[in-house]
């Protein structure tokens, strides 16, 4: 006999509203997709979510991050160095028969993997470029131009974006780290999600063993 489900989880299975399109990716449990949002070749990590109009491509995605809408994940890149920085010389399919798509563009593309942690928001029509890595805890400002590595726990903003501050002093940075409340199972962020609403940061990490 099965056992009963336990009434304080919703279905864990992956929202995607039926405008959206994607194309070879994974989603973890909780995950959610919005309206015309647009994914290739992504990894979407548990209870991460797009809100609408939002693009990635070759993009690996932690858990818990917030995707807000017009945002695009690994800017497409085009061939500057090239007679033509036009899709012609990449993807020549498009309009003529019996030439494919270059192979040797597209392993660049997909070599320039976008790598973002946990619990990583990022804003309003943000730009991500081409094999970028966010730290865990991270936050990039609405309209910003990410053109260099972010580091945890870090806030940036700006074209291109620049550092505003850390979330955190470094001390409590590390400790959340420790504590990695992003792994724990359902029961336990259950039972935490009172005192993450309530609790100074480091009465928190106390009273979790953070």
């Amino acid at each position: 006999m099965n056992e009963p489900a336990d009434l304080r989880f919703t279905d864990p299975q992956p929202r995607i509203h039926p405008t959206a399109e994607l194309k070879s990716c994974k989603l973890g449990r909780y995950a959610a997709v919005g309206e015309r949002v647009i994914l290739r070749e992504a990894v979407v990590g548990d209870y991460s979510y797009f809100e609408r109009h939002a693009e990635a491509i070759y993009t690996t995605i932690g858990k818990f991050c917030s995707i807000a809408a017009n945002t695009r994940i690994n800017a497409l890149e085009h061939p500057l160095e090239r007679v033509t920085q036009h899709k012609v010389s990449y993807r020549p399919n498009e309009y003529f028969r019996y030439l494919g798509v270059d192979e040797t563009f597209r392993k660049r593309r997909q070599g320039k993997r976008v790598t973002i942690g946990h619990d990583v928001w990022i804003g309003h029509g943000a730009v991500i470029m081409p094999g970028i890595t966010i730290g865990n805890g991270a936050a990039v400002g609405a309209n910003s131009v990410v053109t260099r590595d972010v580091p945890a726990f870090s806030i940036v903003a700006g074209s291109p974006a620049k550092a505003v501050r850390p979330r955190f002093d470094a001390k409590v940075a590390q400790r959340i780290e420790a504590l990695a409340w992003w792994d724990w199972p359902e029961d336990r962020l259950f039972e935490a999600i009172p005192d993450m609403q309530n609790l100074p940061i480091e009465e928190f990490l106390d009273r979790w063993g953070g």
